[in-house]
């Protein structure tokens, strides 16, 4: 198993100590260093500037859009960070949520899972540089009845084939995600949940086009600290776990909720969603339970955090991307050397 880093949201108050993570991990040998876009910083602009700073990290996109851009762009986005890194980059898509893709961009959400099959389908034909044409539910290239015709991309990417991952959580897409991509990106994954849950659904995918999990990336991202009061250590990551289940998306399309529904915590999540929506964020904090928090991070001192890592390539996982706490960045750089001093107790490295 190998590790990553998050470096979540540019623009937060920490850019240049993300830099300086990202250099920290590419020289401690870190495999991946992920960032991600919402309605703020880009992805791709920042994934350039850490590639222009780094040496063999992986840079990747957790996630891309697919509602911000057309899949041609996409791809011309893609081959051009894989030339400019030198085949570093892995191409992560993501179908966002409703009060994104509709209030930010103006492209409704409807079919997301048929969307974002559309798109992978446009987007490997475009990187494959094979002329481009598609007639499907969404997407026609070239339009009909017009002067456009079929082009093919006008660079050459790095390498031969661009990594494609999805975000993914719902059975339907984890299962769609086995089928159209090459790994998977997770969030608030729990081992147990993944191991007898989210994998399966992944393996189904992957049965379906006549593939097992063999080279699959299976991608999940905790959050870590480092310490023996685990309880005060989990109590860190209240407002992160109450934001997502509470308040990322409409009461109706809030994906992180619904994990947490399917994962056992239905009364929980109810509660902290009506809390939350009801401007009421520290009741909602108050309501997440410690249990959820201390299954789906890595807390406390670096034996134990060892250990949660062995469940975790147990359960199937094959780049374990972490998110250390802290407000400095010699908290975080500690996070850092810390996740792979436990990776190497754990004999997973």
């Amino acid at each position: 198993m190998r590790l990553g880093i998050d470096l979540g949201y540019w623009g937060v108050g920490m850019d240049l100590d993300n830099l300086a993570v990202a250099k920290e991990a590419d020289r401690l040998g870190y495999s991946v260093c992920w960032t991600a876009e919402a309605y703020g910083a880009d992805a791709p602009s920042v994934l350039s500037w850490v590639a222009a700073h780094t040496q063999r990290i992986d840079i990747g996109s957790a996630v891309l859009q697919i509602p911000a851009r057309t899949p041609a762009l996409t791809a011309m986005t893609a081959a051009t960070l894989d030339t400019l890194s030198a085949g570093r980059f892995r191409l992560g898509l993501g179908i966002s949520g409703p009060q994104v893709s509709e209030g930010w961009h103006g492209i409704g959400f409807d079919d997301p899972l048929a969307r974002t099959r559309e798109y992978t389908q446009i987007v490997r034909k475009a990187l494959g540089r094979d002329r481009l044409t598609h007639q499907g539910q969404y997407w026609s290239l070239p339009l009909p009845d017009g002067p456009g015709k079929p082009l093919k991309l006008a660079v050459n990417p790095a390498r031969d084939h661009i990594p494609l991952y999805v975000a993914a959580l719902g059975p339907k897409n984890l299962e769609q995600t086995g089928e159209i991509a090459d790994g998977a990106l997770l969030l608030f994954p729990d081992a147990e949940h993944l191991k007898n849950t989210a994998i399966p659904h992944l393996r189904t995918g992957r049965t379906k086009i006549g593939k097992t999990m063999d080279g699959f990336e299976v991608c999940p991202t905790l959050p870590l600290a480092v310490g023996h009061d685990l309880d005060a250590l989990a109590d860190t990551f209240r407002p992160h776990v109450a934001l997502y289940i509470g308040g990322m998306g409409s009461r109706r399309h809030n994906f992180y909720n619904q994990l947490a529904r399917r994962m056992g915590y239905d009364k929980e999540a109810s509660v902290i969603q009506d809390k939350y929506l009801a401007g009421d964020k520290r009741g909602a904090m108050a309501a997440v339970p410690r249990r959820l928090i201390h299954s789906t991070s890595l807390l406390g001192p670096m034996e134990r955090i060892a250990e949660r890592m062995r469940e975790y390539a147990d359960a199937g996982v094959t780049t374990l991307t972490i998110a250390p706490s802290g407000w400095t960045l010699q908290e975080r750089l500690t996070g850092l050397h810390a996740a792979l001093t436990s990776l190497e107790h754990a004999n997973l490295n």
